[in-house]
């Protein structure tokens, strides 16, 4: 039955997701879902970031090399082989069990002239609690920030899925 349900919540779609502006310089994304698990038991899954984070979306394939340091200037990072790594974002505000902000570019963003920032906000909510995500992300890139959203939006959609599920998981004891 569990593994149905976890089934269940990854094909789930967000409560709501929307892209809230694009053009050619960048754009803003949101999207919000409600967990069927309380505010701190969300936070301590979107904390372990290789516990719900697609190996699909990072660059060695192995979710076991990426973490995040949760403090201000901390990094979400990905270790490579040879020694080497991914800054993928940094922490820019942090208030433990409500509040995440993450600034950089993710994905192809990364080697783009542009300027990202991931708010992740997590409230209690009837049954749970609610996390809301938005990335907006400004700048010069080779494509058309009105081309890049769908695709960063459906890539958001997947984590914040995965992210749903991993809160929902039964804690092990």
């Amino acid at each position: 039955m569990r593994h149905i349900l976890i089934s269940v919540a990854l094909l789930a779609a967000p409560a709501s997701a929307k892209i809230v502006a694009a053009d050619g310089h960048g754009f803003a994304l949101r999207q919000s879902v409600d967990v069927a698990a309380p505010p701190a038991r969300t936070w301590a899954a979107l904390i372990r970031v290789q516990d719900w984070w697609s190996k699909e979306h990072s660059y060695s394939g192995k979710v076991d090399r990426l973490s995040l340091d949760p403090r201000p200037g901390g990094c979400f990072c990905e270790r490579l082989d040879g020694g080497g790594g991914v800054e993928h974002m940094r922490v820019a505000l942090i208030q433990p069990g409500a509040h995440l902000v993450l600034t950089g570019g993710l994905g192809p963003l990364l080697f783009e002239g542009t300027v990202g920032v991931l708010d992740l906000t997590i409230a209690k909510a009837p049954g749970g609690s609610r996390i809301t995500m938005d990335y907006r992300v400004a700048g010069f890139g080779r494509d058309n920030g009105s081309d890049l959203a769908p695709k960063v939006d459906a890539v958001l959609a997947e984590q914040l899925k995965r992210l749903v599920a991993a809160a929902e998981r039964p804690v092990k004891r």
